[in-house]
């Protein structure tokens, strides 16, 4: 299986987020990215580097599931935070907009407020670069998967990716996100393929890759989390979102409580993906979070390291083309395991 990274997705490397009002050490770092190559070397992996990271084409794929504005606010909020006087080295919200708010706001502040929706996704001078390459490096393994999509064998490939997307909506960052790699890559696939499928195994909801696609139904979305009602996103991830419009009964949240194991984890995946089956896609995308192991940073499930080899086990029985996205996974001496393990489970079949 090929697999894909750009360095230059260090560009963005923010040192401290907001964590319970305390600015605390940024988990979402470089750092991340040494060590989950360190598990795919561990898994007989290498990676290879997209040719660019920056296209007219990237652009217009972009905006099929991000607003221009916001493509637009990454792109040019540093140069105009840094023109506000006594403004901070890292562009961070004081104020956001609630209550059903509507005035789109012309100043840099107010813009900052709507577009980062939590106090994890603080912007410095090259972050947008670093999203960019992220997002390139996502392309590049979906390109690859659909150019083997004619094989009998299934195509895949694998995207390091970070910083990760699976928080990204439309018009907003959140949870480390900047833009969504798992619907970028749907969205590219459905150049070729007219049914795809996102399943997310992250500990935490996919509230961004939902939000885009709530109202299609050419685009399954599926995902399996801590339940929201006591852990981040906290606001998105129930039961009973289930799709709207076009895509009613093509979006299946399947929460699960707080420090589950990995037994129960790993049935809530098996369960899910039957649920992905039913929807028939011709492509798969996985949006891949290693944080449900019981030592991350962000830790909310009690898995061991060996439950990510059956969790690979478990998706490489997808028949589909499918992409796998990185998506959390915090550093911890167990982070390259956790992907090694996976790899070893994916590659059996």
């Amino acid at each position: 299986m090929k697999c894909f990274y750009h360095p230059d997705q260090d560009h963005h490397a923010p040192p401290t987020f907001l964590l319970r009002g305390q600015p605390a050490p940024s988990p979402e770092g470089p750092v991340r990215a040494e060590l989950l190559s360190k598990g795919l070397a561990a898994a007989g992996l290498s990676l290879t580097a997209p040719s660019e990271t920056d296209s007219p084409t990237l652009r217009k794929r972009l905006e099929q599931i991000h607003t221009p504005r916001y493509l637009r606010f990454l792109e040019t909020i540093y140069a105009r935070w840094q023109a506000l006087p006594n403004a901070a080295a890292l562009v961070a919200p004081n104020v956001h907009p609630c209550g059903g708010a509507s005035h789109y706001p012309r100043h840099p502040v107010g813009q900052a407020g709507w577009h980062l929706h939590d106090m994890a996704c603080p912007l410095g001078d090259t972050s947008f670069q670093g999203a960019l390459a992220s997002a390139a490096t996502a392309v590049a393994a979906t390109e690859e998967v659909m150019s083997g999509a004619s094989l009998d064998s299934p195509s895949r490939a694998y995207a390091l990716c970070r910083p990760p997307g699976h928080h990204a909506g439309p018009d907003n960052a959140g949870g480390f996100c900047l833009l969504n790699n798992a619907a970028l890559a749907a969205s590219v696939l459905r150049e070729k393929f007219a049914k795809v499928a996102i399943i997310d195994v992250d500990l935490h909801h996919g509230n961004g890759t939902q939000d885009i696609f709530y109202s299609r139904g050419d685009v399954w979305t599926g995902s399996v989390h801590v339940d929201p009602s006591d852990f981040y996103p906290f606001f998105w991830g129930g039961v009973d979102e289930a799709g709207n419009e076009e895509g009613k009964g093509a979006n299946v949240n399947l929460p699960l409580p707080l420090g589950s194991d990995g037994e129960t984890y790993l049935n809530a995946v098996a369960t899910l993906i039957e649920q992905l089956n039913r929807y028939q896609p011709e492509a798969v995308v996985v949006s891949l979070g290693l944080d449900a192991h019981k030592d991350d940073p962000l830790a909310g499930f009690n898995v061991e390291t060996e439950a990510f080899v059956a969790l690979g086990e478990l998706l490489s029985g997808l028949s589909q083309p499918t992409v796998v996205i990185q998506e959390g996974g915090y550093p911890t001496e167990h982070l390259s395991a956790n992907l090694a393990a996976f790899m070893r489970g994916y590659q059996r079949s």
